[in-house]
C-alpha cells in the first residue's frame, strides 16, 4: 500500500499538469474501482478547473472551482501517469488507453492524466469541498507529520498509558496521518526503539525524539521518489528509489547497519504485518 512519501511524490508530479488547469474531457471507463464511482462523474469533472492539489494522509485532494473536491486513493495497485506533457526533462506523448486505464482526464494544457489500476483497489470520489472534513475516509485523521500539530508534547500525550506496541500505536491514523508499515519500521530503528515495546512504557524523552526522526525518514523517502516494492510508480512512470536506503525493512538476516552494532535484522509479525527490527540496538 503506498504510504505518505509515495502519495506525496505523485501529488508533486501532478501539480504542473493539473493545478490551475481546466479538465477539458473526463473519460470514465468503468462504473467502479474499489467502490462505485460518483454518479455522473465525467459530467461533473468536465469543464472544472483544478484550483489546488493537496494531500491528506494517503489521499490526493484536487479542489475544483465547482465547489467539489476530487479525492484519489491509489490503493495497492493504482498508478497515476501523465502523458502529452513535459515531465522533468522529457515530453511523454499522449498515451493510447490501455486495458486497466479506468479514468482519463485531458487537461487544457495538453496533459493526459490517467488512473491505471489493475486490481481496482484504488478509489475516487467527488465531495462537496465544504463537507470534506466529514468524509468517512478523512474524518478523525490525526495530524500530518510535517504539520505544527504533530509535536513532541502532542506525541508524548497521545502515547502515554497506551498498552499497545509502539509500532501499532504509530500506525494508528488517528494518532498521526499517513504513516505506514515501511516508514514506522525505519523510524523506530533510527530511534533505537523496539517495535515490541508498549507505547506507554517508552519514556517521554524517547517518544519526543521520534518526531524529528519520523520527519527525517519521510523527507528522505520523498526526495528519493518513494519506495517501489511492487506497483508504485512516479507520474512519469519511473520507480522510486528509497528502498535502496532501507535500514531494516525487507533485510531479514542481514547485519544491522547501526555503527558498532553486532546484531542482525529480524522479522516478526505484528497485527498481521511484517515488522523488521534489530533486537540488539532497538530496546
Amino acid at each position: 500500500m503506498p504510504e505518505l512519501p509515495e502519495v506525496e511524490t505523485v501529488r508533486r508530479g501532478l501539480v504542473p499538469a493539473m493545478e490551475g488547469r481546466r479538465i477539458v474531457a473526463a473519460d470514465i471507463r468503468r462504473p467502479d474501482l474499489r467502490w462505485p464511482l460518483p454518479e455522473k462523474m465525467g459530467e461533473r469533472l468536465t469543464g472544472a478547473r483544478v484550483l489546488a492539489l493537496r494531500r491528506r494522509s494517503k489521499y490526493i485532494l484536487g479542489e475544483l472551482d465547482t465547489g467539489e473536491t476530487l479525492l484519489i486513493h491509489l490503493g495497492m495497485s493504482g498508478r497515476i501517469l501523465i502523458s502529452g506533457h513535459a515531465v522533468g526533462d522529457f515530453v511523454h506523448e499522449a498515451s493510447t488507453p490501455q486495458k486497466h486505464d479506468h479514468v482519463i482526464l485531458d487537461m487544457d494544457g495538453g496533459a493526459r492524466v490517467t488512473m491505471n489500476d489493475a486490481r481496482r483497489f484504488g478509489a475516487m470520489d467527488l465531495i462537496a469541498t465544504k463537507e470534506l472534513d466529514a468524509h468517512p475516509l478523512l474524518a478523525g485523521l490525526g495530524p500530518e507529520p510535517f504539520g505544527n500539530a504533530f509535536s513532541e508534547p502532542y506525541l508524548v500525550r497521545r502515547l502515554a498509558g497506551r498498552k499497545t506496541p509502539i509500532k501499532a500505536a504509530l500506525l494508528d491514523q488517528k494518532v498521526v496521518a499517513g504513516l505506514g508499515n515501511i516508514y514506522v519500521c525505519e523510524a523506530l530503528h533510527r530511534a533505537r526503539i523496539s517495535p515490541k515495546r508498549l507505547a506507554g512504557r517508552v519514556s517521554a524523552e524517547r517518544v519526543g525524539r521520534l518526531v524529528p526522526v519520523i520527519r527525517s525518514v519521510l523527507e528522505e523517502a520523498i526526495a528519493a521518489g518513494g519506495s517501489s516494492l511492487r506497483d508504485h510508480r512516479q507520474t512519469d512512470g519511473e520507480l522510486g528509489y528509497f528502498q535502496h536506503a532501507f535500514r531494516v525493512y525487507g533485510r531479514e538476516g542481514q547485519p544491522c547497519v547501526t555503527d558498532g552494532c553486532p546484531g542482525e535484522v529480524r522479522r516478526i509479525v505484528q497485527s498481521g504485518r511484517s515488522t523488521f527490527y534489530c533486537p540488539v540496538c532497538q530496546r
